[in-house]
């Protein structure tokens, strides 16, 4: 069973500790943010979780509690010094108070010795996680308060460079943390955690189009035929969950754009999905191709940027992570996607046709070797947890 399963609910955060930050907490923030964070990769994560006892679960939440509490405060300072006045938006600051009582919180846990303390820390931290989980929706909502007081600021570069960073540590984290808990659950043949050594890019391809369709048909009342070729046995170690994020949203952009383009016909154009990579290449290439009009070639250094949008920006911002799925319009999902891509060594690029269609080409390491995109060093897992 999840130790996280049956717990109390999550109490409101107190002003989210920002109004209350004590100097002791803030000295502490400091000394942690100076810190190196210690990258991994997925091969390390699954071999160590493979040993599937309950020492081995003891030993990962020792590692949790040394590392999860210097990841937060590198977040935290990254989100105190955001340019442009970013930071003192009130979303933002919001999102910099939950950081800093996550961080209260698991410093003040009593170090795991114990089998009990290991199932109380796995409580703390899916608590924690699940504090989280508007984030994105919350930071898109700090942007749009920013926008309403400085709309030329918003797409800026330096915007741009601290986003990418403040979200590459967030995916981090959850990794950490959903793996260290899913090592709790009963999975099948081949699965460490949230890691499955047997992810098949074509059966996620076509769960992801088939969602996908699904949203475009509420939206449009039509979809596109999605169709993939390629490799449809080839496997490799990742995390599915991930793949598809990055999946659906590349095929939902692909749908939208050639309904829009074509119009409500019986007989549009395919989205086609072609998955590469043999038993010698470094890289699974998944390319999802589509007859959508293409992007102008001044729009597409403007496709990175948070905020941006082909499609018609939304009256209101979503309420949680969960209603972010939309067919279009919160200019979140390209650069998020690729930042999904690039934390384990993988990355997107577009290749478009202005007045025809856009190939997007998604590539991932499918050795499992490349760390995680962190600032800073490395440490062996086994060092940190003796």
């Amino acid at each position: 069973m999840n130790p996280g399963q049956n717990s109390a609910p999550e109490a409101p955060a107190r002003h989210t500790m920002d109004s209350a930050i004590t100097k002791k907490l803030a000295d502490e923030l400091r000394v942690y943010a100076n810190r190196r964070q210690t990258p991994l990769t997925i091969r390390q994560l699954y071999e160590f979780g493979s040993d599937d006892n309950e020492g081995m679960r003891l030993r990962a939440a020792k590692f949790l509690h040394c590392e999860v509490p210097v990841r937060l405060a590198h977040m935290v300072r990254n989100l105190e010094n955001l340019p442009y006045g970013l930071s003192d938006m009130p979303s933002v600051r919001r999102i910099r108070g939950l950081y800093t009582q996550s961080f209260h919180e698991i410093l003040n846990f009593p170090h795991p010795q114990t089998l009990e303390d290991e199932a109380a820390f796995t409580r703390l931290v899916d608590r924690m996680k699940n504090r989280h989980a508007n984030v994105v929706a919350t930071m898109a909502c700090g942007l749009m308060e920013l926008k309403a007081v400085k709309p030329a600021e918003v797409e800026a570069e330096q915007i741009r460079h601290f986003l990418d960073r403040f979200y590459l540590s967030r995916i981090g984290i959850r990794v950490l943390i959903g793996q260290h808990i899913a090592l709790h659950e009963e999975r099948g043949d081949g699965w460490v955690g949230i890691i499955c050594a047997h992810t098949a890019p074509a059966h996620v391809a076509r769960e992801a189009g088939r969602q996908a369709q699904t949203l475009c048909r509420m939206n449009y009342g039509v979809t596109p035929p999605v169709e993939i070729a390629g490799r449809e046995d080839l496997t490799f170690t990742y995390i599915p969950t991930h793949l598809h994020h990055m999946l659906f949203e590349l095929i939902k952009n692909s749908l939208r754009a050639t309904v829009e383009k074509h119009g409500a016909d019986d007989h549009l154009p395919p989205v086609k999905i072609v998955v590469a990579g043999g038993s010698g290449s470094e890289d699974v290439t998944i390319k999802v191709a589509d007859e959508g009009g293409g992007i102008p070639r001044s729009g597409i250094d403007r496709i990175w940027t948070y905020l941006y949008t082909t499609g018609k920006l939304p009256d209101t911002m979503p309420t949680g992570e969960e209603e972010m799925v939309a067919m279009a319009g919160y200019g979140y999902g390209l650069p998020i996607t690729r930042l999904y891509a690039r934390y384990f060594g993988g990355d997107v690029q577009l290749i478009s046709m202005e007045g025809y269609g856009t190939d997007a080409y998604l590539y991932l390491n499918r050795l499992g070797t490349h760390e995680e995109a962190l600032p800073t060093g490395l440490e062996v897992l086994q060092q940190q947890v003796g």
